[in-house]
Parts: C-alpha cells; structure tokens; sequence
C-alpha cells in the first residue's frame, strides 16, 4: 500500500472515530438529562388529511380545509376533543357581517392546499382561498393560513395573510381568533401567575343556573364539590392585551400543558389595554386578533367598497410541555410555559415564516427618543420624566386614536424611570407617536408623521407632553391610571361563593355581580361623596349604574360631589376634568348646585358600548372631558356637583367606570 493511501485510509478511520466521539457526546445526559439526536420533520400527506411530525408532537390537519382534527403529544392519542366533529376542534373563525345584513360565525376553511417548504428541518405548509361572490355565507376575505414546525419543537407555529380586494363588498369584521377545544382530562387552567386553578367541566356549566347572561352559570351540581355555588364567567380570565402572552392547560394524568403563547401584539387591534378572551372552560385555549369586547362598535373593522386591505397575522406558538412532578403541582408547567413565551418574544420577529408579507427584522426599523410631562401645576421650571409611560407607534390620527385604531399594525413599549424609550422592530410605513402617562390625564400625540424605513434608526430627541390643565387643583377623586381600580369594590352577593386565589388583588373586580350591590348598598338615596372628609378607595363606588328598583325595572342615578369654595371668581370659568374608564350605553349629565336645573352644564351624549361593567373589565375605552362651568354657577362656601346616568332602560349594565375627576380653579 502506498503512502498516500495509507494517509488516505488514516484520515478515514479519525474522521469516523471523530463522528462517534461526537455522537456518544450528543448523547451524553446533561444536568441529568439525556440529549437525543431530534429526528427530522415529518410530512405525510393523505387523500383527506395532512400530518406533521417531529418526534415530540404529530398534528393532522384535514386537507384541504385546514382545520386541525389532531394533536398527539406525552402518551395522550388526541389532546383535541375527541368528542366533537373532527372540523370543530382547532381552527381560525370569524365573527362578521355584510353591511346592513345580519352576524355570523364562520370558520376560515380553506380550498386549496400547498407545501410551501419541507426539509426535513422546517416543514410549512400552507391553507389558502380566495373568496368569491357566489361564497355567499363566507366572509369576504381572502386568507392564506400556515402552520409551520421544526425539528427541535414541542409544539407548532400559525399564521395567516389576511387579505380583501377593492371588488368586494362593504363588510363588517367583528371578530378574528384561532381557537383550540381540549380533552375534558385539561382541568387546571393558567392565564397570569395569580388566576390558575381547578377549573369546572363545561358538563358543570350544562347542569347550572344560567345567570344575568349566558356566560355566567352558577354552579349547583359540579362533579368537584368545592366549586359548588361559584359561578363560571368566561369574562373572569381576560386579560390587557399587553399582560397576554401565555395562557392555558394542564392535565395531571399524564402531566401535559397545552399553552398558546402570543409573541408580539403588533398585528392585534386596539392597542396595549385592550383587553380579550384567553383560556375557559370548555376546555377551551384563544388567540384573539380582532374583536369587539370591552369596547363596541368602535373597534369593529369596517370596510367600504372599494377598499383594499392586507394584514399578517400571527405567528402565535402552540407550545406543549409535560414534567412528571406536575402530577402533584400543575404550576410547574406554568412556570415552564411562561420561560418559553420569553424566548420566544425574545426571538421576534422570527426568521422562519416564508411568506414574502411576512416581515423579518431587516426590512424593520427602530425608532427612539425621550418623554418628558410639563404640568405647570407640578413645576413651572423642569420638565419631569414621563416615568413607566405607555409610547407607541400607530397609524396617523389623533391623539388617542390608538384605542380604535384596527386595520394596521401598532408598536408598543414602556418608557424607563427618565423616559427614555426605544420601539425595535416596526414595520415599514407611515405612524404617529403616541403615548399615555400614569398619574396624567390624557393622550400625547407627536405631531409630525414618522416614515419608518427598513433599517432606519430615527432619533426623536426630548419630547414634551403638556397633559390638559386650564387652572389649578381645587380637589380630585381617583388616580388618573385608565382604570376604576381604586375605588371601592364591594363584596359580590352573599349567595354566590367567591373562589380564593393566593393573591387577590389582580381578580377582586373578576366577580359576578359587583354591580348588583349598588343597589344594596344605597336602595333608597344615591352616592354622596364629601372632598374633604370621604376617601374614594371606601366611599366612590367603582362603578356608577342604574338602581334595580324590582320587577326587571331600573331607573337613573345622580351621585353628588360636595365641596367648599373659600372664594369664588364669578367672571371666569373653572374645570371639571372628567376621565372616563369605560362607558356602556351610557350618557352622563352634569349639573351644578342645582339638581333639578332643566338643562345640564353637559352632557356626553348617549357614549359607550364596551359592556366592561358585565364583563369584568375595571376599564374599557378611555373618554375625556375639559368641561367649562361658570364662575356664576358656583358660591362661597357649600357647592355640588351633580352627575347623572341617565340612561336606565331593562338592564343593570347601563353605566360609566370613572377613571379621574378634577376641579381646576378659574382661567
């Protein structure tokens, strides 16, 4: 043999000695755990159903439709409910409308069915259809939706391109969500690290009392006896849009979590508070894109002929996990769910997803700067850091527009402690900044428009916020915070059980019938709340309804503010700041030292359509109002402002949620 044979036949035996170290050493247990070699991503196809695998889940989709009937995971056969339709178990739906005809509930089942990419380390496939004018019971919309997994996953990403045409007709978008039904095996549910417990069965639900509203059932014969006479509200476990990133199940026997996990809230509507749906009973797991809670009308898409719109939705994770000690402490999984949701929100925007709408981080840019809040009332001289503020991008409109904003993407982020603050990875367009600051009332608007380009670093420099101020502070009720969280909360009705968390300062307002107890508390005589003697977190009730009076009647209420006046300048005009938490059918009338005056100082109109007071919400839409009141309507000494709801048809739920009141002295 020859001695570059020799050398050649030398280097082959290293080299597969080499690729056997390496392979016993991939394999070698690490901090206690044995490391495996991931097998490749799997993709078989069927006459009727698709099937993704990757040695840790299989999903199957049906074909072409796109709907998941499917999921295998930790030794359970299917986590989806077996007991349903294979088309009712995981799907994309929504809720819409033609204009001026009636809603409907609509799953986006697709027509046509593609392999985008499957190499063994990625594999996308892709659900598509294109609406048209004879797809009379279909929303007319146009979808391209996706699954994507990897090798290296326990569980699986979804995406769509929603898309319409500028041919299709005026349409009404309410809702937009992709929704998993589990196993009845799924009892604990988690959706903050205070509310998760053991939850009822939806057979518990179908053997209640149906309450106020078919969401909130009393529990009269629950298969877990220590739920009996709780009530079961869907409404209870919502959650800010901004504190919803991971939610979901545990099943106990076997130890498995099923958890959706929302990576980013650019592509949803609203902006950071708007509140939404996660995990309930049923078992039942949500991704919520669009919809129309706790604010109404307002946040509904609304598009007219001749409009063209495109939006990427998603990725949202489907995570699964399973740990054997999860048998005695279902946290655990929690724990584990809430570390995977941070790298994935620390790997936004992915890289993966191949569809050319979807984004990547260098076609975004950047966009940078400082906050600060001049209230001459506070300090005349320095500015004062807009600490712990709200600021974001969205598209251009006025200020607070952000709240009803629906069709394009938003960018959110806090400022720091000296305002300072920086929005990563926006997405190419046209925005104004935004921005809201807790313990100031009102919304900041940066008035130029900002082009965001990709790569773009924009340097905003010190921006200044000169929150709303006609005069100074005679007297003020709450915190101007958003929300009627500070004020009092009563006790729910003695007949209806209250579930114990281990914190509950998040879930005090999530209780069924808080409203009822308006009625109790005053059966006769309205609210009287005294500046200088009453505090707002024992004597403003948190919410101003109608008074139930029996027989399904209701009739308006009028709370009045009591105050002293050392002076007064009969030739100015003094303030009332009134802020707005959230508003339900409602109109607030407002009067001065005289109840019985014929015409208020103000009225908001009939505003509101949020049904944050049913639903839990402690805030909705956020309302403002700079009201103007004569000096002449006001006297030395004793004075009080009047403030009526008078909007009391056959429901407890017409209301306001105050947020903030202030008098400001004269101008």
């Amino acid at each position: 043999m020859g001695k570059n044979k020799q050398l050649s036949v030398h280097i082959l035996e290293v080299t597969v000695v080499a690729l056997l170290f390496l392979l016993v050493a991939d394999c070698r247990p690490q901090n206690g755990r044995r490391l495996t070699i991931m097998p490749d991503v799997k993709l078989e196809i069927q006459p009727n159903d698709v099937t993704i695998s990757n040695g840790f889940v299989n999903v199957t989709l049906s074909k072409p439709d796109g709907l998941i009937t499917g999921i295998s995971y930790g030794g359970i056969n299917n986590i989806l409910d077996t007991k349903l339709v294979e088309t009712d178990r995981g799907y994309w739906i929504s809720v819409w409308n033609l204009t001026g005809h009636g809603t409907a509930r609509k799953q986006l089942s697709a027509t046509s069915f593609e392999i985008i990419s499957n190499n063994g380390n990625t594999t996308e496939i892709s659900f598509k259809r294109i609406w048209n004018s004879s797809q009379t019971d279909e929303p007319p919309l146009d979808f391209d939706r996706r699954i994507v997994m990897g090798r290296d996953t326990p569980g699986f990403y979804t995406y769509a391109m929603i898309e319409r045409s500028k041919e299709y007709p005026p349409t009404i978008i309410q809702q937009l969500n992709v929704v998993f039904k589990l196993q009845d095996m799924f009892h604990y549910m988690a959706v903050s690290d205070e509310r998760q417990r053991v939850m009822p069965t939806q057979e518990d639900r179908e053997k209640g009392k149906v309450l106020g509203f078919k969401e909130a059932v009393l529990l009269t014969n629950p298969a877990n006896p220590d739920l009996k006479g709780e009530v079961d509200d869907k409404y209870f476990y919502a959650n800010d849009n901004i504190k919803d990133k991971v939610h979901g199940w545990v099943c106990s026997n076997p130890p498995v979590g099923f958890w959706m996990i929302n990576p980013s809230n650019e592509f949803r509507t609203g902006g950071p508070f708007k509140q939404d749906l996660t995990s309930h009973v049923g078992p039942t797991v949500l991704s919520v894109f669009f919809s129309t809670h706790y604010a109404g009308e307002d946040l509904a898409i609304k598009f007219q002929h001749g409009e063209a719109w495109k939006k990427v939705v998603g990725p949202v994770f489907v995570y699964l996990n399973s740990d054997a000690s999860a048998k005695e402490n279902p946290s655990i999984l929690w724990t584990d769910a809430k570390k995977r949701m941070n790298q994935e929100v620390a790997s936004w925007p992915y890289e993966f997803p191949l569809s050319q709408d979807y984004i990547k981080s260098n076609q975004r840019g950047t966009v940078t700067g400082q906050l600060f809040v001049n209230d001459w009332y506070f300090s005349s001289v320095t500015y004062v850091p807009a600490s712990n503020a709200y600021i974001g991008l969205a598209p251009p409109g006025d200020a607070g527009s952000w709240q009803i904003e629906n069709k394009g993407y938003q960018f959110w982020t806090k400022t720091d402690t000296k305002g300072n603050f920086i929005i990563k990875n926006v997405i190419s367009g046209i925005y104004n900044l935004y921005a809201t600051v807790p313990g100031f009332i009102g919304d900041y608007k940066y008035t130029p428009i900002i082009k965001v380009t990709p790569g773009s670093n924009i340097k905003l420099g010190s921006l200044v916020y000169k929150p709303p101020r006609n005069g100074a502070t005679l007297w003020e009720i709450g915190v101007p915070d958003r929300t009627a969280a500070e004020f009092f909360i009563p006790n729910p009705p003695p007949q209806y059980k209250v579930h114990k968390y281990q914190n509950n300062s998040e879930s005090i307002f999530k209780q069924y019938g808080l409203w009822e107890q308006y009625s109790v508390l005053y059966p006769k005589r309205d609210l009287v709340y005294n500046v200088a003697t009453s505090k707002y977190s024992r004597d403003w009730f948190f919410a101003h309804v109608t008074r139930n009076v029996g027989n399904n009647k209701y009739e308006a209420t009028t709370w009045s503010i009591l105050f002293n006046l050392g002076n007064v300048n009969k030739a100015s005009n003094y303030t009332l700041q009134l802020a707005l938490a959230a508003a339900h059918e409602s109109e607030l009338h407002v009067r001065v030292n005289n109840e019985k005056a014929q015409e208020p100082v103000f009225t908001t109109g009939l505003i509101g359509g949020s049904n944050a007071i049913a639903r839990h919400g402690i805030h909705g839409l956020y309302w403002l109002y700079s009201i103007r009141i004569q000096g002449n309507l006001l006297v030395k000494g004793s004075n009080t402002i009047f403030l009526t709801q008078t909007n009391a048809d056959l429901t407890a739920f017409n209301g306001v949620l105050y947020d903030y009141l202030r008098l400001e002295g004269p101008h």
